[in-house]
């Protein structure tokens, strides 16, 4: 049977008003479920939550709107709760990372979801994947470049570690008189494969952070210009966020330097140890310089917090005086 155009036009007209209606429903049913799921997280009982917030996420998979990413969120940390609660069954660790994921799906740049993840591959002792996921993220050029910088600051604090591991021994490391001070003096390690393993630690890390330190943007160099108190309140919690993360990368940055100068001392380069004593002074004071912008914005932050308190228990006050 042949179809008129007006009935073609009707049929047309009823599946948009019938696929409207869905979405909206299915929106709105999902609003409920976040609500009714954020009541059972905070009451502690995840197994409802979990399944409010299953539905909620099921209901919008592919994360078109707010309500289906923040669900899909939701369910992760939830999932991520209950491992916390009883880290024996790791089964939910699995779980939740497969839900953070999804939700890094939706949102490259949710940081909370990425952290969260390599946290777990820690507390699961899973540093393989740990590193694998860390390196992911380093690359991933559809994630925003502090969001990399912290990333490869992460990789470079691991063999800032592995570095300090063979450096900072009683073997290694010994007190010495230097025109009438007391200075440490760094002694190759007995062990032929410990000295290698740091030799590769330095390189390593000095290769991540050069990296991670070469992502700073212009708002961060010229941080030390910067006019806290004419920024608003969202302005100075963006600024200090980015500012963090850099002070961190400007901190393993001298830390390296200095692993580099140990080693360069073990193995006698003196210029080269000199130079590079030159270089951490100097990496040392840049990160002196950010972690003091970083404290001016926090004391700024802190005063407005104090100032909106004062006047709300003066309006409180006033108030119970009527």
């Amino acid at each position: 049977m042949r179809l008129s155009r007006l009935g073609v036009f009707l049929l047309l007209a009823l599946a948009v008003i019938t696929t409207t209606n869905c979405a909206y429903y299915n929106q709105i049913m999902a609003r409920k479920e976040l609500v009714d799921g954020s009541t059972a997280y905070r009451e502690r009982k995840f197994a409802d939550a979990e399944a409010l917030f299953r539905k909620a996420a099921a209901r919008d998979p592919q994360g078109l709107t707010v309500e289906g990413r923040t669900a899909q969120v939701f369910l992760a940390r939830t999932l991520h709760s209950q491992f916390i609660g009883n880290r024996i069954v790791t089964a939910k660790a699995d779980e939740a990372i497969a839900e953070y994921k999804k939700a890094l799906a939706l949102n490259p740049n949710d940081q909370s979801s990425y952290k969260a993840v390599a946290s777990l591959y820690e507390n699961t002792q899973r540093p393989d994947e740990w590193l694998k996921w860390v390196t992911e993220r380093s690359t991933n050029s559809q994630v925003e470049p502090q969001y990399r910088a912290e990333a490869l600051t992460s990789l470079a604090a691991k063999q800032n570690t592995c570095a300090n591991e063979v450096t900072d021994t009683e073997k290694t490391k010994k007190t010495i008189k230097k025109d009438g001070k007391d200075v440490f003096q760094f002694i190759k390690p007995e062990s032929t494969e410990d000295f290698e393993r740091l030799k590769v630690c330095v390189a390593t890390g000095n290769e991540l952070i050069s990296k991670a330190v070469a992502l700073e943007p212009d708002a961060v160099k010229n941080a030390k210009s910067l006019d806290v108190k004419s920024l608003k309140d969202d302005e100075l919690k963006k600024i200090q966020d980015l500012i963090k993360i850099f002070e961190s990368a400007r901190s393993y940055k001298a830390s390296l330097t200095i692993q580099a100068m140990r080693l360069a001392e073990m193995e006698g380069r003196e210029d080269d140890k000199n130079r590079l004593k030159a270089e951490a002074d100097q990496a040392r004071a840049s990160f002196v310089e950010l972690s003091t912008v970083n404290r001016s914005i926090q004391a700024e932050i802190e005063a407005r917090i104090a100032v909106a308190e004062e006047a709300a228990n003066k309006a409180n006050a006033n108030a119970n005086k009527k």
